[in-house]
């Protein structure tokens, strides 16, 4: 079952118990269901998406129904972590299952995924296994995700957002100079009406219905959504207008000052909430698609994104896409709105529903946990699997994960050079450059307003002394 984008909060909750009690009821057998014993993986990855730009996360004004319906589903993790608060590092370190290091620093680009060796890759693991492997969108590491070892690709290359949603999408909407890369075999998939998220997911449900069904696969669709430029479908923008309007956001101020510039406080750009919302309808597509193919009990399905939503600027003002409040901050910062995301893990009759509040995961994590899964093996990285964690075996309550932003955006996104730690319910961020740090329980103050290190001078030195000494380490 497909939802509308427009069903709003009251008949959403409705539907979703309908949807919940019937799927327990029914267990129809397609047939096109294979005897494939190794579960299908399906990875849906989504661009600049801010942990609470989901309604099941609590946003009033996205209404995300499909996306809510997977969440009810789903292992969901509400301490799940972007190992970097922008695009590159942060899809670096998933796919390579490690921090993203390279040259004694954590770049902002450069990273070529022909210099990972076998040992480190998991996709040639799990390609190894038996598995026919496919990417579809964002890429932004290289040429060609067949480059890291992917059977197939579409889609997929230098580009790291389109030049534009609506076809034609290499040619540009408004004036100014472009200065972006064309994103590869756009022009011989799309028509003139069409836009880009449905055009990737049709995309991807092509190749699954076509697919080899003596063998599993693993698809790996990496929306270009939502990020910008802001564009969508203006009979999806009309509704969310209306709706933005109508709403009350009382006293909460539209922006506050942060870094160099603001963060936006208020969810109110109906652009970017109708993109989100063709998302959402986009994923009820393809898990629709699971199940008439007669695969959905036996597919891994993950959704994630890859950092916080753009909701900050900086000496240079400029539209802004999302609000990430109560977290603070957002794309390009370390505090919890820059590298907080949703998580969520579905297998079907292996992994319980459940809210995962205890273990600190990280999107390094994900693909030795897919290995783990199908085939026990761990090879050398950083990333650690949470298959125990997934069947409610173990949890990661006292992990302790890092970051390193060396590559401020003072101008855009109003942060400034910082490294973090986070071990338990605390973290720490430090300006290095500043001589400035700041200590923070999240389980206590997930908005991260109330500095500790006057209070806890041993913990913030204890932590302190562990981050520099991850770092002394690159």
């Amino acid at each position: 079952m497909i939802f509308s984008k427009q069903i709003k909060p009251f008949w959403h909750l409705i539907l979703l118990g309908t949807v919940l009690f019937i799927s327990c009821k029914t267990n129809k057998t397609n047939k096109h269901q294979t005897n494939i014993t190794k579960p299908n993986i399906l990875i849906i990855h989504i661009d600049d998406l801010g942990y609470h730009d989901l309604s099941f996360t609590g946003s009033k004004i996205y209404q995300t129904p499909n996306v809510d319906r997977l969440a009810m589903e789903s292992v969901r993790f509400t301490n799940a972590y972007a190992n970097y608060p922008r695009c590159v590092p942060s899809r670096f370190a998933m796919l390579t299952a490690g921090y993203p290091i390279k040259d004694g620093d954590v770049p902002d680009d450069g990273f070529e995924m022909t210099e990972i060796p076998d040992s480190q890759n998991y996709v040639k693991q799990i390609h190894n296994t038996g598995y026919q492997t496919a990417y579809f969108g964002k890429w932004h590491l290289g040429n060609d995700p067949r480059d890291f070892g992917f059977d197939f690709s579409m889609a997929a290359g230098h580009a790291g957002s389109p030049i534009s949603y609506i076809y034609p999408f290499n040619t540009p909407k408004h004036k100014g100079i472009n200065k972006k890369a064309p994103i590869k075999d756009l022009d011989t998939i799309g028509k003139k009406g069409d836009y880009l998220t449905d055009v990737l997911t049709n995309q991807v449900i092509k190749y699954i219905k076509n697919r080899d069904q003596k063998k599993p696969f693993m698809t790996m669709l990496a929306f270009y959504a939502v990020h910008q430029p802001l564009e969508a479908k203006g009979e999806d923008i009309i509704p969310n207008e209306n709706e933005i309007k109508a709403f009350n956001f009382g006293n909460q101020p539209e922006y506050i000052l942060e870094g160099t510039g603001r963060t936006k406080m208020r969810q109110d750009n109906a652009t970017y909430a109708a993109m989100v919302e063709n998302m959402d309808e986009n994923v009820g597509k393809l898990l629709q698609t699971l199940k008439d193919e007669g695969i959905a009990d036996n597919t891994i399905i993950i959704f994630s994104s890859d950092h916080g939503g753009l909701s900050n600027d900086g000496t240079k003002q400029r539209e802004l896409a999302t609000s990430n409040h109560p977290l603070r901050a957002g794309k390009g910062w370390l505090y919890e709105g820059g590298v907080k995301v949703p998580l969520l893990v579905k297998w079907k009759n292996h992994f319980q529903p459940r809210e995962e509040n205890q273990s600190i995961v990280m999107l390094m994590d994900i693909f030795p946990t897919l290995s783990d899964i199908i085939s026990g093996k761990k090879l050398t990285t950083d990333g650690q699997s949470f298959f125990s964690i997934l069947k409610n075996q173990d949890h990661w309550a006292d992990r302790t994960v890092f970051w390193h932003s060396s590559k401020a955006r003072p101008v855009n996104t109003g942060d400034t050079k910082s490294s973090a730690i986070r071990h338990g319910n605390y973290k720490l961020i430090n300006w290095y450059e500043e001589g400035r740090t700041e200590l923070y329980n999240i389980a206590n103050d997930p908005s991260e307003t109330h500095n500790l290190i006057n209070e806890s001078p041993k913990l913030t030195n204890d932590l302190l002394t562990k981050l520099n000494n991850w770092k002394a380490k690159f």
